[in-house]
């Protein structure tokens, strides 16, 4: 192993197009749209539009990112973006979070999703379910040790079947669907449509649309990334928008408003009423390769800012270190997986993330304000791609990722606040980090 080497570049267009899409769509999109029904009062019509809004949101923020990564392709994405606009600490600060809880704590939660749903088609023990959680993370540690291409391939084909077999069944609701609900149905109560109702409907949303951003990590990794990447990452988050919403309308046809806003598993309902009950176990394997493909694509991206922030010096020397073999970061990926694996077993992953979760909202948001630092510093740079509709597109973004962070702050002090104390406990291990880098460099005394 030399920590001299460098990531290969491997990825092309379709991979990053499939890892963006195959991170976004885990759970949430079979899951999240009766909430949104029932946060818009039960307006189909309302719903549909903050499902549209959200993604247009989603994109101006991928299309920030897209002229970001191709102005400076290189391994860590969003943290050199943050590193470069606003100093090593911010930096650090939001990949410290990030190995510590946010993608690490969606891993496990990924993984532990994934035996439960599994336990709905196979009985599983507590033990034993616990045991296929570890298995499924060592699994993926495995496969995205032996080389990213390989890691690379099986997104391509677990998101292309997922995606695949979403929007067959969503087209085949649309079609057969007959827009009502069986009569034992309840009817969503009545209630008149307010303004927190929609934000918290669009925070929803937001959260189902998260995810695109990690693909920004492997930019180090893409063949000509100044022109693969942004196209990647713009014509994925494209696709999600179009993805959900053709979802949401087959639900919708499938079940009709009542009924879709009151059921707690609104994709396996809206199959089994056009198919029946036995197909609602087609939803149950599709949401388990939806999660196999999500925390894949988690473990193909986030190892590399990790890797960045180990070669900046302010983290683990190991994570820095490249298998001549494979040409991957084993280490930082092997330290994502176990670590993740301890907090699935412990269970305290899930309080965990409630507190700090919210939190990589603010730094999604400085991630995009940082375009305006690049610019700033650099008028004269070549820059292969320029975010469409500049300024606008940027600064609505960070208003959306701020509207989510506020929302927070004000209806959840105490979470939020122990959420931005854990983020920053890690300032103390930046300047442990900094000095022992100091230490290191350090020129030896001349002899006298």
């Amino acid at each position: 192993m030399t920590a001299a080497a460098t990531l290969r570049r491997t990825l092309g267009f379709r991979d990053l197009l499939l890892i963006t899409i195959g991170t976004v769509i885990g759970s949430g999109i079979y899951l999240v749209p009766s909430v949104v029904l029932r946060q818009s009062a039960g307006n189909a019509s309302v719903a549909i539009l903050i499902w549209t809004v959200g993604g247009v949101l989603s994109l101006l923020g991928a299309l920030t990112y897209a002229e970001l990564g191709a102005a400076n392709p290189d391994a860590g994405g969003l943290y050199v973006y943050l590193r470069d606009a606003f100093g090593p600490l911010t930096a650090f600060l939001y990949g410290w979070t990030s190995f510590v809880v946010i993608a690490s704590g969606s891993v496990a939660t990924l993984a532990v999703a994934f035996t439960n749903y599994l336990s709905q088609i196979v009985p599983l023990s507590g033990p034993a379910a616990r045991i296929i959680s570890v298995a499924l993370i060592a699994l993926l540690v495995v496969v995205n040790v032996r080389g990213t291409r390989n890691s690379a391939t099986m997104q391509n084909w677990t998101t292309s079947a997922k995606v695949g077999v979403l929007t067959l069944l969503s087209l085949a609701l649309i079609v057969l669907g007959k827009g009502h609900a069986p009569a034992a149905q309840p009817s969503v109560p009545a209630g008149p449509l307010t303004f927190a109702g929609i934000g918290a409907a669009m925070i929803g949303v937001l959260w189902a649309y998260e995810g695109w951003q990690y693909v920004t990590f492997s930019a180090g990794e893409t063949n000509d990334a100044q022109h693969v990447f942004p196209r990647a990452i713009t014509v994925a988050t494209a696709a999600l928008v179009a993805i959900y919403l053709l979802a949401n309308f087959g639900y919708l046809a499938a079940l009709g408003t009542n009924a879709a806003a009151t059921s707690d598993h609104v994709a396996a309902d809206a199959v089994g009423t056009i198919f029946g009950s036995a197909a609602g176990k087609i939803v149950g394997a599709l949401i388990l390769v939806s999660i196999f493909s999500a925390t894949n694509g988690l473990f193909l991206t986030a190892p590399r800012m990790y890797f960045a922030m180990a070669r900046d010096g302010v983290f683990f020397a190991r994570l820095a270190k490249i298998d001549e073999r494979f040409g991957t970061p084993v280490f930082a990926i092997v330290s994502l997986g176990v670590w993740s694996a301890i907090l699935a077993i412990s269970g305290t992953f899930e309080q965990l993330l409630t507190y700090v979760v919210f939190v990589g909202w603010i730094f999604y948001g400085l991630g995009a304000l940082a375009i305006f630092a690049y610019r700033w510093r650099q008028p004269n740079a070549v820059r292969p791609f320029r975010t469409p509709g500049y300024p606008l597109s940027p600064i609505l973004f960070v208003a959306s990722a701020a509207l989510l962070v506020v929302n927070t702050l004000a209806t959840q002090p105490l979470r939020a606040a122990i959420g931005l104390g854990a983020v920053l406990l890690g300032t103390p291990a930046f300047y442990l980090w900094r000095s022992r880098l100091k230490r290191a460099v350090q020129p030896l005394a001349p002899s006298i």
